[in-house]
């Protein structure tokens, strides 16, 4: 076999960090020496991450070279106004803006004027320093950025104009029509920015890897560039099969931001526990990760906080029990035009959970479609709370059965060593 192939993946996210950010490059790294590529992947040294998971070290690769490097953060100073406030903030659990307090204001102003384009943009310079003299010394032809954040692509920038290398820029979400965006009171130079910003990095980039075709035709309105679509998806994971829940368990899994709060789930759950007795009785809401105050507090209003079992954050290994043991996974999104092209990360491991899944997004989600076509639930948009009250009484009748199962089809495409084929071969095509 030939030498392997040396890649120089510069991301931020990486264990011991949790959530869905770290997922996407920490698979990747798995699978890519299988197909002789060398993964050498730089991380901060001291990064400040909202969630922590430990038992995702495990996963890291032993054939991936690790480079570590100080990061200074100015969320380690603004931690010491208000701890609590700016984890959450970083970790996107941005409070209703009628409900903010002054200093949770003034900290969302900060990241979206000052922090530009956010709270990592001080690791750029001495990451360029410290990464140019590396690609020098090992030969390395290639690198990617991994966004968010997206001042890792600056990184790429600033690498791509000083050395003769192959850039490609991943981003896992899109940079200005993100949801957030709106919330972090961007003046019009701070926007004007953003958007420059972006506009050169797409530019400069040999390709871009998109995880939606939504943003991808967004992008494509941006720049000429090469554009390819890799999804996130699933791994083999090694959970002990258990029983399903005894109760009728409908199960949210990750962050349950303030805009993610559907009134018309509350609102068909608040009537079915009503009108039937039997569902009044076996009905359980599980939320498992950080849920924002103005969810909980809709909950209460339709008095279903009764059927709550609220477990917080769980590693990552407890949330794929957890998906498989639930009878029925919830999948959130923010009704917005902004989050047509968001797929969540969570819904690939739901859907090879072999548990139904109940959706509610946008009209023309690019999700939808993958749902859809993969015969792994059912969505539903804002208005369509009488289809959704009626599947959610089909989907209790059927556990009540004992036959509440799903018939998913085609979703080899969607496992990481799959996935990962696809990456080397745009890495060849493109290099």
């Amino acid at each position: 076999m030939s030498e392997p192939k040396k890649l120089l993946i510069i991301t931020y996210y990486w264990p011991p960090a949790g959530g869905p950010g770290v997922q996407r490059w920490l698979k990747f790294v798995k699978y890519l020496p299988d197909f002789n590529v060398q993964p050498i992947v730089y991380i901060p040294e001291n990064p400040t991450y909202p969630i922590i998971d430990e038992g995702l070290q495990s996963e890291v690769s032993e054939k991936a070279i690790i480079l570590k490097h100080q990061i200074f953060e100015p969320y380690q100073l603004a931690s010491f106004l208000s701890k609590n406030k700016t984890k959450k903030i970083s970790s996107g659990i941005i409070p209703n803006q009628k409900k903010q307090s002054f200093l949770e204001r003034m900290l969302l102003w900060v990241r979206g004027n000052i922090f530009i384009p956010d709270a990592r943009f001080l690791w750029v310079k001495p990451s360029v320093n410290y990464l140019k003299k590396y690609i020098e010394e090992n030969n390395i032809d290639t690198i990617v950025t991994s966004g968010p954040p997206h001042s890792l692509h600056l990184i790429g920038l600033e690498l791509k104009k000083e050395l003769k290398l192959k850039w490609f820029a991943d981003f896992r979400d899109p940079w200005t029509t993100i949801g957030y965006h709106k919330a972090l009171k961007l003046s019009s130079y701070a926007t004007k920015k953003h958007k420059a910003l972006e506009k050169e990095v797409l530019n400069s980039a040999d390709t871009i890897i998109v995880t939606s075709k939504t943003t991808k035709t967004e992008f494509q309105a941006i720049t000429s560039k090469p554009i390819e679509i890799i999804t996130n998806g699933y791994d083999v994971e090694k959970i002990t099969k258990q029983p399903l829940d005894d109760k009728f368990t409908l199960a949210h899994i990750g962050s349950f931001l303030s805009e993610r709060n559907p009134r018309i789930l509350w609102k068909a759950l608040k009537e079915l526990t009503m009108e039937n007795a039997s569902f009044k009785n076996d009905f359980q809401l599980k939320l498992i990760g950080a849920v924002s105050q103005e969810v909980l507090d809709t909950i209460s209003e339709f008095k279903l906080t009764h059927y709550v079992q609220n477990l917080g954050y769980v590693s990552h290994q407890e949330a794929v029990a957890h998906q498989r043991k639930s009878q029925v996974l919830l999948l959130i999104e923010i009704n917005s035009e902004d989050t047509k092209s968001i797929i969540p990360g969570k819904l690939f491991e739901y859907m090879v959970s072999e548990r139904p899944i109940v959706a509610i997004g946008p009209e023309g989600s690019d999700f939808a479609e993958i749902i859809t076509s993969t015969n792994t639930g059912a969505f539903f948009t804002y208005d369509e709370k009488e289809k959704l009250k009626a599947l959610l009484l089909e989907y209790y009748q059927e556990y009540k059965n004992q036959n509440l199962k799903v018939h998913a089809v085609g979703l080899q495409q969607y496992s990481r060593k799959s996935l990962t084929e696809q990456l080397v071969k745009i890495l060849n095509r493109n290099s």
